[in-house]
């Protein structure tokens, strides 16, 4: 029988493997060219999980779930880019058992992180659904780690371009807002679009299974 306990978001954190496997699949990415995945990402996106379950009603242990997930999902590329998120969820279930997490709280957990990308991602229970809005939400030019600007791709560009990011969460509306301020002169709002319209597709089911809606603004102008 599994000895199970009460897994928080700091005993996550305090973790050495996860410590490790975080920073070098960050390292990884910048190697290949990728925006920021590393310590800022999982913590943001761990925070707006979190949040987006709290200010929506679900049970207290549901939104800290939702916040590990956030923390964990990006995991998987330590092994690849390639499939990281199925990676990442077999990851996880390793070191959550190793840790003592309940096989149920586990299994929410890492159904999510294997559905957190656009590509083959699927929305299965709230705390996926809190993830895939949180993930998705974090654009931002603070992201970028290409210092020259003549060398920006489209992926560069549009984050660099963005200078405020914020999901916003009404409950009495049950509305999910994803609100951006886009510097024009960097990117225009049509290239936003193009490599992020599948996110923005997803976030909407997201927000459908929450029994809420999505919408997008930009430069204050809804476009979703």
């Amino acid at each position: 029988m599994q000895e199970t306990k009460l897994i928080t978001l700091e005993d996550i954190k305090q973790d050495q493997q996860v410590k490790i496997y975080i920073e070098k699949a960050n390292d990884q990415l910048g190697a290949l060219g990728f925006t920021e995945h590393g310590f800022r990402h999982c913590n943001l996106v761990a925070k707006i999980a979190y949040n987006i379950l709290s200010r929506l009603g679900y049970p207290e242990r549901e939104a800290q779930l939702a916040g590990i997930a956030g923390y964990l999902h990006d995991i998987g590329n330590v092994v690849s880019r390639y499939g990281h998120a199925q990676t990442g969820a077999n990851i996880c279930l390793n070191i959550l058992d190793r840790i003592g997490m309940p096989y149920h709280e586990i299994a929410d957990i890492v159904s999510a992180i294997g559905n957190h990308d656009e590509k083959e991602g699927r929305v299965v229970n709230p705390v996926s659904a809190a993830l895939i809005l949180a993930d998705k939400s974090d654009v931002h030019r603070s992201r970028v780690r290409n210092a020259d600007c003549s060398n920006f791709d489209i992926h560069d560009r549009v984050n660099f371009a963005v200078q405020r990011s914020f999901l916003r969460i009404d409950k009495d509306s049950k509305m999910i807002t994803l609100e951006l301020v886009i510097d024009p002169v960097i990117s225009q709002v049509m290239e936003y679009f193009e490599i992020f319209l599948s996110r923005m597709i997803l976030c909407r089911r997201a927000a459908d299974f929450l029994n809420t809606q999505f919408s997008l603004v930009i430069n204050d102008t809804r476009l979703l």
